[in-house]
């Protein structure tokens, strides 16, 4: 601690840096969670709609 001037910032850098690191991969975590759930629902909405023609197919025709 003692060859280290008054004004030196390198631990508050270092942890500002690792709070951002952690918020880019917080947020990049919350967009992948946020896609996949995006492509659920799409994959659901397909679904429906299939078994929704296959219905009015089997009782239409």
């Amino acid at each position: 601690m003692t060859d280290r001037d008054w004004y030196d910032d390198t631990d508050d850098q270092a942890a500002a840096r690792r709070a951002y690191r952690a918020a880019r991969t917080g947020w990049a975590a919350i967009a992948g969670v946020t896609g996949a759930l995006g492509c659920a629902l799409i994959a659901g909405a397909v679904v429906f709609a299939l078994a929704v023609v296959a219905c009015l197919y089997v009782v239409v025709g």
